[in-house]
């Protein structure tokens, strides 16, 4: 009976193992995919889907990247929103808060409203928060590799100090 039980649990490890490789080589192209769309996203503005894909990332797989991409857009969202201030640009701060609001086809009849500088504040104000909780959870997987990214992330921010938060760091989408 022993022999059976064991050979059995023989079966189903081989069984499992180009399963969890095929797993493993399947979350990896996913999530390179992820980081290209997210990219894509930020480059068009969409900080809305944005937001919903690296969401999506973390419930998929929880990790160190995804958390840190999720804070990198809330950040971008934020920088975004001073540029928009400072060049006073009220009515595409009026978009960026309907993109981030609207979310179906049902809004359009029932639409949120908002004043822009209103919703200037609210919106960084969320997002700020939302980005010490989000990089907070990334320290506490794993510190180091959390410090290398934001190196990295740092990086790009003064290599593009005006249109940084328009996409993830080219080395993130290499990855």
């Amino acid at each position: 009976m022993n022999r059976i039980i064991a050979a059995l649990g023989l079966v189903v490890v081989l069984a499992a193992s180009p399963t969890v490789e095929a797993h493993d080589q399947a979350t990896t192209a996913s999530g390179a995919s992820s980081v290209e769309k997210t990219r894509l996203y930020l480059m068009a503005g969409d900080y809305r889907r944005a937001l919903e894909l690296c969401e999506r990332a973390i419930q998929e797989m929880p990790s160190v990247k995804a958390y840190l991409h999720l804070t990198y857009v809330y950040q971008a969202i934020d920088a975004y929103l001073e540029q928009l201030s400072q060049d006073e640009s009220w009515m595409a701060v009026e978009q960026l808060y309907l993109n981030l609001a609207y979310r179906h086809t049902e809004d359009l009849v029932d639409p949120p409203g908002g004043l822009a500088r209103m919703a200037k504040e609210m919106i960084q104000t969320s997002v700020r928060q939302q980005s010490d909780v989000s990089a907070a959870m990334a320290v506490r997987l794993d510190k180091a590799e959390s410090d290398r990214l934001w190196q990295e992330q740092a990086q790009w921010r003064k290599a593009h100090p005006t249109t940084w938060w328009q996409a993830f760091p080219d080395s993130w989408v290499r990855q």
